[in-house]
Formats: structure tokens, sequence, C-alpha cells
């Protein structure tokens, strides 16, 4: 009999795309996904747990799961996946009989077997190293509408940064083959998406871990010929690492967007060697100068944190200057979370909370005005935008993206003139701007 399935997706794309991964292998075992747990025979989230406050957040989706389950007299499975289940694995068998299966980040993919073992009103926990990254023959279903897609290159991370967990939830960088990465940008091409956004832990570290010469650039070349492939996006640049070879693929090629997301984290010297960043200020600064001299029309994501460990006034006060210097498209900043586990957590938390907040709301509201200006300097030009439909505010209006907005995270383009379809990609004029939003009319 089939199997209906409520599924719970937590976190960043990187998560999404194992989701998808487990979707596509029970969809193959004859699983049909239904839209509430009410509903469901089998419930999964799959959760995060980077910072407390994600893990607060899969904390609470579990519990509210498990209610469900308690509802309905314990006749539903619960399943809890990714990086909450790999770090707390065992506290989470011990604290919360409830759960009937503890699926790790390294075993995500074992989900179609691993389900009929729980029947047995035993908790199965599959926790490995994790070893795994998925193939062009892993099956997946796509989550995201079908224009759009998230083209995972690498699972795990090899950096060393002190404040990080990623590395030991999710193991050492392992990076795809590019004739596979390939392969898989055609398979969603030929599926209708336009617009690959490419994910890992760390982009520019591509291909170091094989040991073949594999790298980011020479696989970029190839992924632009993929026909249908209008957009690639890169997302996650360590800024380590950024050969001149790649500037000049992304300078080049027409399907490579000109967009980076750099989460950058600091600037002051003794913040980026405390945080093991491999950078220095001054590095950092000749990097952004020669990105932008090389890609004119580069639109530069960042993120940062404040509240480390031992960061003083004047540290701070330098990565505000360093912000209104560089005048970055987009913005993060996070207040610092101390994770048990890494070398930051052997430091003294040192920095109040309400200044931590304090200090990512100033550099926000200074971000803020630095965003509006860019987006205001844009009335009256071009841009192409990729249409994604109706506008989640009213259904007076078009909604979509430009080049130089990521999806979820940079805002939107909306378009009060003109129609197109989902998935088009149209030449539309800036008549109005917002503080992170454009408002268009379609030209053509």
């Amino acid at each position: 009999m089939s199997q209906k399935l409520f599924f719970q997706t937590l976190g960043c794309p990187k998560n999404r795309v194992d989701s998808e991964v487990m979707l596509g292998t029970l969809a193959n075992e004859g699983y049909s996904l239904v839209g509430t747990p009410d509903d469901a025979d089998v419930m999964v989230v799959n959760t995060c747990s980077f910072i407390e406050a994600s893990k607060v957040e899969s904390i609470d989706a579990i519990m509210s799961l498990i209610q469900a389950k308690e509802e309905s007299a314990g006749t539903k499975r619960l399943v809890v996946a990714g990086c909450l289940a790999q770090r707390y694995a065992d506290a989470l068998q011990e604290e919360i009989p409830e759960i009937d299966l503890i699926i790790g980040t390294g075993e995500y993919h074992r989900i179609s077997e691993l389900i009929p073992a729980s029947s047995l009103k035993l908790p199965v926990v599959a926790i490995d190293r994790p070893y795994y990254v998925h193939n062009i023959d892993t099956p997946r279903v796509l989550t995201t509408a079908s224009h759009m897609a998230y083209l995972k290159i690498a699972e795990g991370c090899s950096q060393r940064c002190t404040f990080c967990i990623i590395p030991k939830i999710r193991g050492k960088q392992r990076s795809r083959s590019i004739e596979d990465i390939v392969a898989e940008g055609n398979q969603l091409a030929q599926s209708g998406v336009r617009e690959a956004n490419l994910i890992a832990q760390d982009l520019t570290h591509y291909g170091s871990d094989r040991k073949d010469g594999t790298e980011l650039a020479p696989m970029l070349r190839q992924l632009a010929r993929v026909d249908g492939l209008d957009w690639v996006r890169l997302l996650y640049c360590y800024p380590h690492n950024v050969s001149d070879e790649l500037v000049e693929v992304i300078a080049s090629e027409p399907s490579i967007v000109p967009y980076i997301d750099m989460p950058l984290q600091h600037i002051d010297d003794g913040m980026l060697g405390a945080m093991q960043r491999r950078t220095t200020a001054a590095i950092t600064r000749d990097l952004l100068k020669r990105l932008r001299q090389a890609i004119p029309e580069l639109v530069l994501r960042t993120t940062f944190i404040v509240g480390f460990p031992g960061e003083t006034d004047e540290q701070f006060q330098r990565l505000m200057e360093f912000v209104a210097e560089q005048r970055f498209n987009h913005v993060g900043v996070f207040t610092y979370s101390s994770e048990e586990n890494t070398k930051a957590a052997r430091l003294v938390d040192d920095v109040p909370q309400e200044v931590k907040e304090h200090r990512r709301d100033q550099l926000m509201q200074m971000q803020q005005a630095i965003s509006a200006e860019h987006m205001q300097s844009m009335v009256g030009k071009e841009v192409d935008v990729l249409v994604e439909g109706v506008s989640e505010e009213t259904d007076l209006l078009l909604q979509g993206r430009w080049a130089g907005q990521a999806p979820d995270v940079d805002g939107v383009t909306y378009i009060n003139e003109g129609y197109a379809p989902p998935g088009s990609i149209v030449r539309a004029e800036v008549v109005q701007a917002g503080d992170y939003d454009l408002v268009t009319r379609v030209i053509n």
C-alpha cells in the first residue's frame, strides 16, 4: 500500500537539495506527498543546527510533529534527518523517544530502506561519518519553482573556521566530477530550469580534494555551454583561492551571472585571525578591487559576524567603516553564537548579547541605506528579469528577480506594466526602487 508522506525542510539550500534527494528516493518506492502531518503515514523533518536559533527551530518542528503523532494514537512514524540528527543523535534518542528514525547527513540517501526498519517500533539510528555525495543517477524531486534549481557541486567542508561546526556535521569536502555536474546541468535544463544556483559549503575550493586538477573555473566553462541554462549563479564562495581564471570566466561567459556570494565574516585582522579565516584586511581589499575591476557589473553579497569573542568597539568600528567603504549590494549580519565542539567555544564569550544585537542593528541600518542608494541608482536602467509569477503581495503585479537578486535572500523585482509567463526572462525598465526591491515595466 502506498504510504503518505509529509516532509518539512529547515535551513539552507544545501539542506533543501538533500531533501529533494530523499523525496526522489521515496517517490521511487511509491510514497506520495501530502500537505499536512494529519494526512501522513510518515512525517520527515530535515533539520538544521548551524547556530542556536536553528537548533531551537528544529526542536520546535520535531515537537509539533510529535503532537500530530500523539493525536493519531502513535500510528504515524516520525523521521528526523539532517544536521541536528547528525550532531545530537544520542541526545535525541534519549530525550525524545517518540522519534522512530534518526538519519544523519551521510545516510539520508538510504531513507527508503530505513523507514521500513522503524516499523518494528524500535528506534533506528543511522549515523556514520559522512562520506556520501549524490550524483546524476541519484533520484531527485525539485521543490523549487520549475524554472530555478540549486545545483550542489560538493559536500562537506575542509576549512577550519573556529566558529563553525559544519565540517564536523557534514565531513570533509567531497567534490563531484565536472562531467557529473554538467550532466545534471543538462538534465535540469531539459526539464525547464533556466537558473542554476551553484551551492556548496565552499565553492572556490571545489575540486581540490580530488587531486586530479579539477577546479571551479573549467567546470563553469563547461556549464556555461549547457543549452537552456541562462543564469548560472555562484553562492557561498570562500574568499581564499579566487583564481585569475575564475575571475576571467565570470567576466567573459554571458550565462555566468556577475554575482558572487562571498561571506567575509569580518575585516579586522585580529578578528580574522581568531576566526582562522586564512586572509587579512589587505588581502580582502585587494581581492574586492580585483573582482570589481575585472567584472564592472559585479553584484556582491556578503555576511559578517558581530560579537565574536574579544571583539572590541574599535574592531567593530573598523567593520562599519569597511562596509561603508565597500558599499556591498547585499549584506547579512549574524550575532555570534557559541557552538559546542568548535574552537571558538573555548573562548570566553565576553560580548554581552545586547551589545551583539546593537552592533548587528547598527550595521544593518547602515547597509539598508547603502542598498537603497544602489536600488535608486537603477531607476531608468534596463535589466533582465526572470519572471516567477503573480506577486505574493498583490495579484495586480507580477514578481520576479533581476540577475543581481539571488532567490529568497536579496529582495524581488515587481512588474507593474506588461506581462510574461512564469519562467520567462524579459527585458524591463526600472521605474521605481525601494530599499531592497525594484519595480519595472516590460519593454519587450
